[in-house]
């Protein structure tokens, strides 16, 4: 079956700044892809603690597990700190598990990577959450956003000057928009492995022997 609701995009960064810039270019991303057509929602980190630090029973944490099961697609926006993510970007993918028992709130889900830089041009935060949504089993688009000196491409208000850099996250958007609809309805088939579907026939013949002893 055919879905026909907007593709649902989760919008996570990672900076509680007042004048966070990757939160300025996940904002300017998500008026990108509300025009494309998407339903976009943000999760703010604000009051998330350290992975471990709580139980998963916390309400934030609760929060944002919820958003990422609603979500088809996602949008990783980290500022790069020490030549990587953000400790609180970090945070916010440790607290999302690869499975919450027979559900799997990453699992074939569509992901695009952004950051943004206070000094020249690099690709370390970018590539770390690469290997991290390519942990969590999810599409990493091919197309990638890294915005230097930051500082300079936000008007006051926020919105984002006309630049490359803008362009490229036009280019992303798009890019996500489009594999997230070619890739939803097929997230089943796709992500269907053979180690999965024998371990879990193990596991039913254990438990039918386990009930005829019984």
């Amino acid at each position: 079956m055919t879905s026909t609701h907007p593709p649902r995009i989760l919008f996570l960064y990672g900076s509680l700044r007042e004048r966070s810039y990757s939160r300025l270019a996940a904002e300017e991303a998500a008026r990108i892809i509300t025009e494309l057509g998407a339903e976009v929602r943000f999760f703010d980190p604000r009051g998330l603690p350290l992975h471990g630090a709580e139980p998963d029973t916390h309400p934030k944490v609760q929060e944002l597990r919820e958003l990422s099961l609603w979500s088809e697609g996602q949008v990783w926006s980290s500022p790069e700190l020490h030549g990587n993510i953000s400790g609180l970007m970090k945070t916010q993918i440790d607290w999302i598990p690869l499975s919450m028992g027979a559900i799997r709130p990453t699992q074939g889900r569509t992901l695009a990577v952004m950051q943004v830089s206070g000094g020249s041009q690099s690709f370390n935060a970018v590539n770390t959450m690469r290997l991290l949504g390519r942990w969590m089993r999810m599409f990493t688009i091919p197309n990638q956003s890294s915005v230097a000196k930051a500082y300079q491409e936000f008007h006051e208000d926020g919105t984002m000057k006309e630049s490359a850099y803008r362009d490229r996250i036009v280019d992303v958007m798009e890019e996500l928009y489009r594999f997230t609809l070619l890739l939803r309805d097929k997230t089943e088939e796709l992500t269907d492995r053979y180690s999965e579907r024998k371990a879990a026939a193990a596991k039913a013949v254990a438990a039918t022997a386990q009930q005829a002893v019984q």
